[in-house]
């Protein structure tokens, strides 16, 4: 079972994101803030769920949660800023959107820049320690994947139905076959086997 909190006696949110390894697409981040003692020993970190089970637990998250919220960067900003910060960025942006201020924040991983002086603790698989940062995690997935399936009727192609962008065979093959879309990510090693090293800047 998932721990429901890490702060004692504070509104916690948790935040995830989707799509940090991709090729092409925007990269998503979610907040999620769950009831003091929520319970739910379905949810988990998202990658261990199936496809349906994560739409089905979106549902509920959506109505259990006190308050949710999706942040999105896309293709060009990451070009511009690099996908660790784009990643940090969306996180922040979701969590402008809350309804409900959250006092403390807990993120899965290990790099973070402080939002509003709230305080924060990073966790490395904290989606598959925490209920809020799964929930961010199953948020974040799968509504990028929704994004990735309707940009895959534009460019079928690519197979993004399948692959949601990530660097797989067939997506690159396709890359070097038809070049690239305006939601390839440039700064990406898009035809290696290596991502680009990523640098590490204090402003977004």
């Amino acid at each position: 079972m998932l721990e429901s909190h890490y702060y004692e006696g504070k509104i916690e949110a948790g935040c995830d994101e989707a799509g940090r390894g991709c090729l092409a697409g925007s990269v998503y981040a979610a907040a999620v803030i769950l009831p003091p003692d929520y319970q739910n020993e379905l949810l988990n970190d998202s990658k261990q769920l199936t496809e349906r089970r994560r739409y089905e637990l979106r549902e509920i998250i959506e109505r259990d949660a006190i308050a949710w919220a999706v942040g999105i960067v896309t293709p060009e900003e990451i070009d511009k800023i690099n996908i660790l910060n784009a990643s940090i960025l969306a996180m922040h942006r979701a969590l402008d959107q809350l309804k409900v201020r959250p006092e403390a924040i807990i993120v899965d991983g290990n790099r973070f820049k402080p939002y509003q002086k709230l305080p924060h603790t990073t966790i490395v698989k904290g989606d598959g320690k925490y209920l809020s940062i799964a929930a961010a995690s199953i948020l974040a997935k799968t509504y990028r994947d929704d994004y990735m399936n309707s940009l895959a009727k534009e460019y079928p192609q690519y197979d993004w139905l399948s692959n949601k962008g990530y660097p797989t065979k067939k997506h690159r093959e396709a890359i070097k076959l038809y070049g690239i879309t305006p939601y390839h990510r440039k700064s990406y090693n898009l035809l290696g086997d290596g991502q680009l090293s990523l640098e590490f800047s204090d402003e977004f």
